[in-house]
């Protein structure tokens, strides 16, 4: 998802402003879902969220508060309770900060090359996190 001027935090008191970012998050995940498939049903299956938020400026809020909108606008989108997303990994990127990608995705490149602010979400099915070794 490119480009989220409006990007909000939760516990932002302009609650229209909250919930016309949820719309941009849901439509934007709509979007996607639809130029990748035909069909789509929502299940129960664990999944796992990675949010990067390039900001085109150092943050005034906390990080973790922009997850919550995020995940809700996915609803009924993605999944259809949030209860299925078992882990969540979110991370700032801040003008100036070097950060290096082990792979990275056509999406994730072309995320990280358009102009920020830029919110960059992946829902995964894979749980190999869970093994611990």
């Amino acid at each position: 998802m490119s480009h989220p001027e409006d990007a909000r935090s939760f516990q932002s008191k302009n609650a229209q402003a909250k919930e016309q970012w949820k719309l941009v998050v849901r439509q934007a995940a709509k979007d996607c879902i639809d130029a990748q498939r035909e069909f789509t049903w929502l299940d129960d299956r664990p999944l796992a969220a990675k949010i990067l938020y390039f900001a085109p400026a150092p943050m005034d809020g906390d990080v973790d508060n922009i997850v919550k909108l995020i995940l809700d606008g996915m609803l009924q989108i993605v999944y259809r309770n949030d209860r299925v997303v078992e882990r969540v990994l979110v991370q700032k990127i801040e003008p100036g900060m070097i950060v290096e990608f082990a792979s990275i995705t056509d999406k994730l490149e072309e995320a990280v090359e358009t102009e920020h602010p830029v919110v960059y979400i992946r829902i995964d099915d894979d749980l190999s996190w869970r093994e611990i070794t």
